[in-house]
């Protein structure tokens, strides 16, 4: 076994301990340090461009010591190298070509001096290139066998306030430094993807003062009308096949959760309360739902089989104003507001909690901070974090316990999905 994957090996391997904690469990010696740097020719700007995103992505990981190195010649000096315990060492070309730019990375494994990965990513977009960035920080991240970071990958769609009664939607990869907006026609919101391979979504549409649910194809500009309804007309879950989805309609004044067949346009009322239900997300396999209700006298979090007549539980105990749900296996993160003022805004902060016994985390400390939802693999939180004039993505790593924003300046993100 080479000295990388062995450092990686013993490298803080944080588990999820038995009472439900996130602890670092320190069994090591060092965190492999990785040197990223580009070729010095006629494309060298470009290059740079995929060198900041990569530096960024590597650090978000939480798997290496980053260390910046910019211009350089494609071949490492290893004596150098050796001289000051860098580990890994990443270099960047980029070529122009007809079809567009293609971006080779050289991997070096400085402790074998040998070159492990040499690989080209092409591109016919040139705005796109952060992407490439994020394929690469992928590729090296496996080349040690660290946790998956494939999240990084994954397009972002969200909903963004551009002007009074107009939000756009767009799409994005994580950091926002890649946005491109796909929808610009009036009041659009609640966008969510409408399958794993994100190519179509749906949205809201307002129109003539009319909620109205929309299906878009991302590639093909093709919209479908689902269904509109009086009041509050949203999916909030899509099921992993892509076949069910929990929706929020008020056909009858009271927002209800509602499970939708996609492909017969069946519908079925899942909560018939005189109050608020909303915010419905699939759990268990796709067999159950966590949501929002005030059945309390407050909003508060609960759970349901996906039965019509199956009983609802109460899920956190903590706080008196909680919203915005995800959840993963047996962990939930849910917004709480924790201040009442009525002349400025108020501090809504995120907690982890387990649904298996009494362990809660608070995951923010100050601001606004709302709508979380896990990455596929659960090591990750993405919210928006809201100031009075901008919004940014925040990304958690909860094994790390690092938080990282992306803001989208002077514009407020209504909702996103990843």
């Amino acid at each position: 076994m080479n000295k990388i994957l062995f450092s990686f090996l013993c490298v803080l391997n944080l588990l999820w301990s038995v009472d439900a904690t996130i602890d670092l469990v320190k069994t090591i010696q060092k965190t492999p340090s990785i040197q990223v740097t580009y070729l010095d020719n006629k494309n060298a700007n470009y290059a740079k461009n995929i060198y900041k995103v990569l530096l960024g992505d590597l650090k978000v990981s939480g798997h290496f010591l980053v260390r910046e190195g910019e211009k350089s010649k494609a071949n490492p000096d290893y004596t150098e190298f050796v001289q000051n315990k860098t580990d890994l060492f990443v270099n960047i070309e980029v070529l122009r070509e007809e079809s567009g730019i293609r971006a080779i990375v050289r991997l070096y494994d400085i402790n074998m001096q040998n070159l492990v990965l040499n690989k080209a990513y092409t591109l016919d977009d040139e705005k796109l290139y952060p992407f490439v960035a994020h394929k690469i920080a992928i590729d090296v991240n496996e080349y040690i066998k660290a946790p998956s970071i494939d999240w990084m990958k994954r397009y972002i769609v969200l909903s963004a306030n551009v002007d009074s009664g107009k939000n756009d939607i767009l799409i994005s990869d994580y950091t926002l430094t890649y946005r491109k907006t796909i929808i610009n026609d009036g009041l659009n919101i609640f966008p969510k993807w409408a399958n794993t391979e994100q190519t179509e979504i749906y949205y809201t549409k307002i129109i003539k003062n009319y909620p109205v649910i929309i299906k878009y194809n991302v590639y093909t500009g093709v919209s479908t009308e689902i269904l509109k309804s009086k009041g509050m007309a949203i999916v909030s879950s899509v099921s992993k096949d892509g076949k069910k989805l929990l929706m929020t309609l008020s056909p009858n004044g009271d927002p209800d959760i509602y499970l939708y067949d996609v492909e017969s346009g069946e519908k079925i009322q899942m909560t018939k309360y005189r109050g608020i239900d909303v915010s419905g997300n699939f759990i268990d396999n796709d067999t159950a739902m966590i949501f929002v209700s005030d059945r309390l006298g407050y909003p508060n979090v609960f759970t349901k089989k996906l039965e019509e007549n199956a009983p609802i539980e109460q899920v956190v105990f903590h706080g008196k104003n909680n919203s915005s749900v995800t959840s993963h296996n047996n962990y939930v993160v849910y917004t709480s507001r924790e201040t009442n003022n009525e002349f400025g805004p108020n501090v809504f902060n995120l907690y982890l909690i387990s649904t298996q016994n009494d362990f809660i985390r608070r995951l923010t400390t100050n601001g606004i901070n709302q709508l979380p939802k896990f990455s596929d693999d659960g090591d990750s939180v993405m919210f928006i974090k809201n100031s009075w004039n901008q919004s940014a993505l925040g990304v958690i790593r909860l094994n790390y316990n690092k938080t990282y924003l992306f803001p989208l300046n002077k514009i407020q993100i209504q909702s996103f999905d990843w």
